[in-house]
């Protein structure tokens, strides 16, 4: 298998959102072949998936939506029950009820199984330790310990890579923005936890995160033109 790896290829973790769209065309930029990997796991607005499956077909990249159903049946939470309302405020004290229990350890893993059958080593994700709305799975240091386990899991190389992880939502719009994607980040994305895409509802704190985030790039970095 280390004969057939292709450095020059990248797997991208993608949810059709504001983060992972951002760094599929970062990986586009990159890399010379990029390959999306959605996950199906239940989620309340399957729209995300065809949020997602619109973007790859629009922009040529090859797309894959793999059955997570049992992440479903194993961590129920607002983004999978409709009798759970997501929370209006991040709580200070306590894991917002959006979080899903295992997500990105799952989608990672699974993300490095798929990319190892392909002889690929590069697999890139949009967690941010900058702006992770309190989810432990997007911090820094779980990315590192869950690199080096599937490393010595499958006696392989991978990297995974987090060009989010240290910038805030206005540096994200700016990513989006140097990349030449800025509108269609902001309009063929999917964010929003009741499923709107573009700006959203505008109530969710996806949403007011994204909008105070895009706020701050206007005034930081655009105010000058």
């Amino acid at each position: 298998m280390q004969d057939l790896i292709n450095k020059e290829k990248a797997v991208v973790v993608f949810s059709g959102g504001q983060d992972s769209t951002t760094c599929l065309f970062w990986a586009k930029k990159r890399y010379e072949e990029v390959v999306a990997v959605s996950f199906d796991y239940g989620q309340k607005h399957k729209l995300e998936l065809d949020c997602a499956k619109d973007i790859c077909k629009k922009y040529g990249v090859e797309h894959h939506i793999l059955d997570m159903g049992l992440l479903n049946q194993l961590a129920p939470n607002s983004l999978t029950r409709v009798d759970i309302d997501v929370d209006k405020e991040v709580p200070k004290d306590a894991l917002p009820n959006t979080f899903v229990d295992g997500r990105n350890l799952l989608f990672l893993t699974f993300a490095a199984v798929f990319a190892k059958q392909r002889g690929i080593t590069n697999v890139v994700t949009g967690v941010s330790q900058s702006d992770f709305s309190g989810y432990p799975d997007c911090r820094d240091v779980f990315v590192k310990s869950l690199n080096v386990t599937l490393n010595l899991s499958m006696d392989y190389q991978f990297v995974i890579e987090t060009p989010l992880m240290w910038i805030d939502k206005a540096e994200t719009w700016k990513l989006a923005d140097d990349l030449g994607v800025l509108d269609i980040v902001k309009n063929e994305t999917l964010t929003c936890y009741n499923g709107i895409k573009g700006n959203g509802c505008g109530e969710c704190p996806a949403c007011k995160l994204r909008k105070n985030g895009y706020l701050k790039y206007k005034k930081e970095f655009k105010s000058g033109e």
